[in-house]
């Protein structure tokens, strides 16, 4: 499938069977996430693999949706903030950088058959504690990754003439 496709067969899935994700498969998805671009190429990205059934039932008391920890995986983009690039402006790129990741990651995940959910409406203490994660790193985005159980219908995108000025 040629990205194109990719990007039109990509959903948000909300249910997935219980058969593991193949370690090439996500090693694939995990080197798309490293090959992103960033800001300044410094690359302020983070990525937790979430396979222990112990953890991702802990996570949920920072988000509690019960189809979130049937996929096999969950995938926590983290951003660096201090090795961020930092434009004049004082803008720190670091979670659009880890935004980046991510979408390459779910593109691929896509690409390998394999469905995803871009959340963010999660507690980042939480996250960050249940993880264990450094000061210096920041949880911007989680997604389960599995085989999907029910395929949804495309949702509604919005014409290019609503979201695109050519001057």
């Amino acid at each position: 499938m040629d990205i194109y496709e990719t990007m039109k067969h990509r959903r948000s899935i909300r249910s997935y069977r219980p058969e593991p994700v193949e370690e090439e498969k996500l090693n694939r998805i995990l080197e798309a996430a490293r090959l992103a671009p960033s800001a300044a190429n410094r690359q302020p990205i983070y990525f937790v693999v979430i396979k222990d059934e112990k953890i991702k039932q802990q996570l949920k008391k920072a988000y509690n949706e019960e189809w979130f920890y049937t996929a096999p995986i969950i995938i926590c983009a983290c951003s660096l903030p201090e090795k961020a690039w930092k434009r004049s402006d004082g803008k720190n790129y670091a979670d659009i950088d880890a935004a980046i990741a991510m979408d390459h990651l779910i593109l691929a995940a896509t690409a390998e058959g394999l469905a995803t959910c871009w959340i963010a409406a999660f507690k980042v203490p939480l996250v960050k504690s249940i993880l264990q994660l450094s000061p210096e790193i920041e949880p911007v985005a989680m997604t389960p990754v599995g085989y999907p159980l029910n395929v949804t219908e495309q949702t509604y995108r919005k014409p290019l003439e609503e979201i695109v000025k050519i001057i």
